[in-house]
Parts: structure tokens; C-alpha cells; sequence
């Protein structure tokens, strides 16, 4: 009784035709892990063992619904989440605890996520400052105090001047100390606009200065645009494979006569769409938290001038909460996204997902029921690397373990896993994948003691995402494990 109870929970709560739908086995599916103010992490203020614990069980959640990219907040406004040369740790990151290593919330990250087969991107806060009330607690370690000439206040808040053009050295310093000393999967800016409304942002000093007859907006948004290249152009000619993408506004443009209200290009002077078409980003993950009218021609939009590079829609989940979405909007989002062919989703943020708001983890549940690749980014790299080499199988301690080889152990590479009754199956059928993002040539699991013989096979993805051939299999009998 107890069983056919669940049963019916279960097919209540989810729509019939998710259970029909065949997932892509290349997807983006990311969060945003908000450290400001400990929205997401750290929750716990008093322990850094808690606070490890607290980011051990999130990064495990998500892992089991089969997210693969956690974009981490690692600057604020004006602090860090990592150990910074440039700007002082946020003050709710207990860092020195007597008797304990020196805590380094960004470095734990990067070693968890990876750990778990998922990406991290090291999200930044661009321009914003924060608060009077904020700035001034920084003391003299807030950049108002130690370098005053870029920076600006705004009704209240302060910023960084993208007029400036030291403002671009100050920020790049901090892309540099980020991709030098982490093992980063991506850069990703956040906030990397002019201020909500900039109709008096005192910059008209630095426009006379460096303006050269173009009208204000032009040369608001180039001024964007210049440290956008900057940054690109740098973080490629170190490690080339760290992806670099922003969260632009949800609507790039105004569509003909539709009224769009807050746009990225003319609100706040970021000409997302022209990073795309110039190479000097890799993926956009545009902040759609909007619905029906103001959500679906905007996407289309976005793919019209993605220049066939990483386009992953951010959903709105925190909009059940503040404006009473049904969990039905953000479901017909995904599948709209995905009938549309763009990279992936993203969600903001992670605990309006994970703490299951309207049920809304029990349905992504279904749409991520099995683990999906990340895209190529074949516009840095589109060479194959070589398949592993001799993969076995066998019963280890009543689990099923396979290890296999690879020809350039000094690579940075990972691994994906498929298993199949058949030696000859498809690696686009998401049925078929085991696990991916793997670091280490080894992968063990509980198998089903199905009485069933399976193919198992590996395959390498360089750090572009580009995918090797499968390797020759490996064969193996369930009922092996019992003995």
C-alpha cells in the first residue's frame, strides 16, 4: 500500500511528458552560489569547519541531481572570497581559526567541485562598490581609501569608473590573481554594466577626456567593451582554455515595437552581443528573470546574436518566492530553451533550487535524470585527443571498479564513462553516461546485481571539451559483484 501511495506522489507532482522527453547528453546545467552576504554559503558565521561542511553538502546535492558548472561568487562588493593580495577576505569567512590552516574558501571550492566532476567559474562583481554604510567598514582597505581617483559615488553607492581606463588595470590585476594561483574552469563577470538609471553618473570629466566625438552612450558602452578585450585577450594568453562569459541584463535590445523596459544595450551600456561577434567572450548566461512576452523573444534574440558560442539562459527560480512564479514557469522555460537548441540552463541561485522551492528540484530531478557533457569550445581548439587506453572492469569490495590509461598523463584532461548492453551505442544518448568530468583514470560505483552483461566504455575530453573516440570496451557479467 505504503508503495503504490509514493507511486501516485510521484506522478501527480511531475508532468507525464518529462518522463518522455529524451535529455541532451551535452548541457549546460550551472547555479549561481551567491557568498554575498551568505545567501547561499556560509551560512554557519563561527566555524570554519561548519562552514566547509555546509559547502561539502551543497556541492553533494547538486552532484546528485547532475549540475556540472557552479558559478562562485569570489569578489563581492569590494571583498573576496579567496585569499587576495588586492582586496581584503570577506568578513563571514572564518579564514584564521586557532590551532587550523589558513582557510581558503575558493581554493576548498575549486577541489570539491572538482572532485565531483563539476566545473567551477570564479563569478566576479565587477564595477559596484557597495553602500556608503559597507565601504566604510572596509576601512582603509577598500579602494575609495587606497585609490580614490577610480571610483565614483551614485546615489549612495559606490562604484568603480569604467571610463577610467586604470579602473581596467585595477580589475585586471584581480583577473590576473585569480587565474595565476586557482585552477579555475572560468572567469565570469557579473555587474559588468553602468549603474541601474546612469542618466547623471559623474563621469563627464573622463568623457571630455576621452570621448573623441562620440555620444555618451557609444562611449559608455565601448568603455565596457575595451576591459572586456582586455580581460579576454590576457586570460587566453595564459590558460586559453578557461572560459570567459558574463551574466549580461535578460533582454539584450529592445524587438521592434514591443516595449522591453531594462535593456542590457541601452539601459546600461553593455553591448553583450558585440563580445560574442568580436571573440572576445565564450559564453553568455543572460539573467532572464522575466516570463512569457518579456522571456521568450528575448531568448531568441540572444541566439540570433550568439555567434554560435555558449548561450545559457538564466532562470529566475528566486522569482517563486518574490514575484509567485509557479514552479509550470520555470519548466516551460526549460523546455523552451531547450526546443531552441541553446547550451544549457542556469539558475539563480542555488538554494532557491536546492531547498526544493515548490517542488521545483523534483522536477529539474527528471529533466537532469542522467549526467550530460559540457559543450566544445571548438573556436580555441577543435583537436581530438586520443582515446584511453586499456580499460578493465572488476569487483572490488562488492563494487564495480574501471581503470584505464591515457598516452599524456601531463594533459589537463577529463574523463566521461557510458555503459550499454550493446558494443555498439551512441555517446549523444544521455541514457547511456555514467559519470563525466572525471579527474583521475578510475571510476567506481555500485552496480545493479541485475544478472545482466554490460559493454563499458571511456572517452577523454581535453580542457576545451573537445571528445576523443570511445576506447575498446570493457565487458562485464552483474552477477559478478556477489561473488
Amino acid at each position: 500500500m505504503n508503495k503504490i501511495y509514493v507511486f501516485l506522489i510521484i506522478f501527480l507532482c511531475v508532468p507525464m511528458r518529462i518522463f518522455s522527453a529524451q535529455p541532451p547528453a551535452t548541457e549546460v546545467r550551472a547555479v549561481w552560489l551567491t557568498t554575498n552576504y551568505g545567501l547561499d554559503w556560509p551560512r554557519n558565521k563561527i566555524s570554519q569547519e561548519e562552514q566547509k561542511r555546509e559547502l561539502i553538502d551543497l556541492l553533494d546535492n547538486l552532484q546528485k541531481h547532475n549540475f556540472n558548472t557552479v558559478i562562485f561568487q569570489v569578489r563581492a562588493r569590494g571583498e573576496m572570497f579567496y585569499d587576495s593580495k588586492i582586496e581584503p577576505m570577506a568578513s563571514i569567512v572564518i579564514s584564521n581559526e586557532y590551532g587550523k590552516p589558513k582557510f581558503d574558501p575558493l581554493a576548498f571550492a575549486i577541489e570539491e567541485c572538482h572532485k565531483r566532476g563539476m566545473e567551477l567559474h570564479a563569478w566576479i562583481v565587477t564595477y559596484p562598490l557597495g553602500l556608503d554604510k559597507h565601504v566604510k567598514s572596509l576601512g582603509a582597505n577598500s579602494i575609495t581609501k587606497k585609490n580614490p581617483s577610480i571610483t565614483k559615488r551614485y546615489k549612495g553607492e559606490w562604484f568603480l569608473d569604467p571610463g577610467n581606463p586604470k579602473t581596467d588595470d585595477y580589475l585586471l590585476s584581480i583577473v590576473k590573481e585569480i587565474v595565476a594561483n586557482y585552477d579555475i574552469d572560468g572567469i565570469h563577470f557579473d555587474y559588468i554594466r553602468y549603474p541601474d538609471n546612469a542618466v547623471r553618473f559623474p563621469d563627464a570629466g573622463m568623457y571630455r577626456l576621452y570621448a573623441k566625438g562620440k555620444s555618451l552612450q557609444d562611449w559608455r558602452r565601448d568603455n565596457i567593451t575595451r576591459f572586456v578585450t582586455k580581460a579576454y585577450d590576457w586570460i587566453k594568453s595564459q590558460k586559453k582554455w578557461v572560459q570567459v562569459s558574463s551574466a549580461p541584463l535578460g533582454r539584450y535590445r529592445a524587438l521592434g515595437n514591443t516595449s522591453a523596459g531594462w535593456t542590457a544595450l541601452e539601459t546600461v551600456f553593455q553591448d553583450a552581443a558585440k563580445w560574442m561577434k568580436m571573440g572576445k567572450h565564450d559564453a553568455l548566461y543572460p539573467m532572464m528573470y522575466y516570463k512569457e512576452h518579456l522571456f521568450y523573444p528575448f531568448v531568441d534574440d540572444w541566439i540570433e546574436n550568439g555567434n554560435n558560442r555558449i548561450l545559457v539562459p538564466g532562470l529566475g527560480a528566486y522569482q517563486m518566492i518574490e514575484l509567485g512564479w509557479s514552479r509550470q514557469d520555470i519548466v516551460n522555460q526549460i523546455d523552451y530553451t531547450r526546443k531552441k537548441g541553446t547550451a544549457g540552463q542556469a539558475y539563480f541561485r542555488a538554494d532557491n533550487v536546492l531547498s526544493n522551492t515548490k517542488g521545483i528540484l523534483n522536477t529539474i530531478s527528471q529533466y537532469y535524470r542522467h549526467p550530460a557533457k559540457l559543450p566544445a569550445m571548438t573556436w580555441l581548439s577543435n583537436e581530438i585527443p586520443n582515446a584511453p587506453l586499456d580499460l578493465t572492469a572488476e569487483n572490488v569490495n562488492g563494487k564495480l571498479q574501471l581503470k584505464w590509461k591515457t598516452d599524456d598523463v601531463k594533459v589537463r584532461v577529463t574523463y566521461n564513462v557510458y555503459r550499454s548492453e550493446s558494443d555498439d551505442f551512441d555517446v549523444n544518448k544521455a541514457e547511456n553516461i555514467l559519470a563525466v568530468g572525471l579527474r583521475k583514470p578510475v571510476f567506481e560505483y555500485s552496480a545493479p546485481i541485475d544478472e545482466k552483461a554490460y559493454y563499458y566504455f571511456v572517452t577523454v575530453s581535453d580542457s576545451y571539451h573537445n571528445e576523443s573516440e570511445i576506447c575498446h570496451p570493457a565487458f562485464f557479467v552483474h552477477s559478478q559483484l556477489v561473488k
